[in-house]
């Protein structure tokens, strides 16, 4: 596109990893727990049910993972707890806080080409403190004009931001990995919406995407903005 855009970014599982540290972390805490009759997917669909009420008050991050894996453990463990045990179950989660960046391939390269040629915000969800850290961890916060963090991303969420920046709708494009928190979102707020699959988007972030057309744009990789934009 040779006209300025708006683009809009989405920061986890799209410009840098993250849902696979939770994943690791929930791997040991089912390890911890040792469920004499639960597989780890029915462990799983246990905690998805607590973080699907809890992310509606407490939202989402590290600590607040740490939270619900501590109810999990509470709800399905067959022995008395003690101190340790609570405390080994919170630092499987808390954990996460200390992994490392690990910028998806061909991120940083793409955000210079885009950079000098539209305007980029980027546009993250959670605890406002875990994701402004990994914003700084990562060295990607150069190549934005602005960083929004917001407890959720819905339809409201990027009305706010569009006006607040006194964006074009016509001309701005959401770009994430996530159908409900990116792409179905950004289309009711009447933008357009670019979705790049990540094989480990977390499963609460999974829906069927409700649109179709212009303003929709299916890509494989992140680096494949450069032909689009």
């Amino acid at each position: 596109m040779s006209e300025r855009q708006h683009l809009i970014v989405d920061a986890d599982d799209t410009l840098w990893e993250n849902n696979i540290y939770f994943e690791r972390a929930f791997d040991d805490f089912v390890a911890y727990l040792d469920h004499s009759s639960l597989n780890a997917r029915e462990i799983r669909d246990v905690l998805d049910a607590i973080e699907a009420v809890n992310a509606k008050t407490h939202g989402y991050g590290a600590l607040n993972f740490a939270r619900n894996l501590h109810q999990t453990y509470e709800r399905l463990c067959e022995r008395k707890i003690g101190e340790a045990d609570v405390r080994a179950v919170m630092g499987f989660a808390e954990r996460i806080l200390d992994c490392p960046i690990e910028i998806i391939a061909g991120v940083e390269e793409t955000l210079g080409h885009l950079a000098a040629r539209h305007d980029l915000t980027l546009f993250t969800k959670g605890n406002p403190e875990e994701q402004q850290l990994k914003v700084d961890r990562s060295g990607l916060g150069r190549f934005f004009a602005h960083t929004a963090i917001v407890k959720e991303k819905d339809c409201a969420a990027y009305c706010n931001l569009v006006a607040e920046r006194a964006m074009d709708p016509s001309r701005t494009w959401m770009i994430g990995n996530s159908p409900r928190s990116d792409v179905n979102p950004a289309l009711e707020a009447g933008l357009g919406a670019v979705f790049i699959p990540h094989a480990r988007t977390w499963v609460l972030e999974k829906e069927e995407i409700r649109g179709e057309g212009e303003r929709l744009v299916i890509l494989e990789r992140f680096e494949q903005l450069r032909d689009r934009f």
